[in-house]
């Protein structure tokens, strides 16, 4: 079930702040056998306020063989993670792969390695890493002065048609 507001928290970490993810709605879609039919008919009552439970399915039976564990963090876990990645290893990470970093390190195992894959940029969270690290992040070359560069915005109806036309007509038809 979403998180009702009184149950979502803003954190310095905002993407784990949301009380619907769409990734958990792609996540179903795998564990019932990529069947669009049965994520609808999941998804009804969530769309509705509501939840649903799978447990005693085949789909609760599925889960261990997707290999996901759940931890937590605060934003002190966060620094912590942050300032020892940095200076075990010379690397900056953004805040939401310290939130991974973290918890695959509470689960790891001795003998099996840990691969994290890195979210976002760190600049993204230049107060958060600053408030780790003591320094203001980098930007990347390819990002200098896109503040300054023109912003297009396009309101389109909610049409798969007329978003299809709005990309062949900007970008062709590749």
């Amino acid at each position: 079930r979403p998180r009702g507001a009184a149950d979502t928290y803003v954190t310095s970490s905002p993407s784990m702040d949301i009380s619907k993810a769409s990734n958990f709605e792609r996540f179903v879609f795998d564990l019932v056998g990529r069947d669009p039919e049965m994520v609808r008919t999941l998804w009804r009552d969530v769309d509705a306020g509501g939840s649903f439970n799978i447990a005693g399915t085949p789909f609760e039976a599925a889960l261990p063989g997707f290999g996901f564990v759940s931890g937590s963090g605060t934003h002190a876990d966060r620094l912590r993670t942050i300032r020892d990645v940095w200076e075990r290893h010379g690397q900056l990470v953004d805040t939401h792969t310290a939130d991974g970093i973290k918890v695959a390190r509470d689960f790891r195992r001795p003998g099996v390695p840990m691969v994290v894959l890195e979210t976002a940029q760190p600049v993204k969270f230049a107060e958060t890493i600053h408030e780790a690290i003591g320094r203001d992040p980098g930007r990347p070359v390819d990002v200098e002065g896109i503040e300054a560069l023109p912003q297009r915005v396009a309101v389109l109806p909610a049409d798969v048609g007329a978003v299809r036309e709005f990309i062949v007509a900007h970008c062709g038809d590749a």
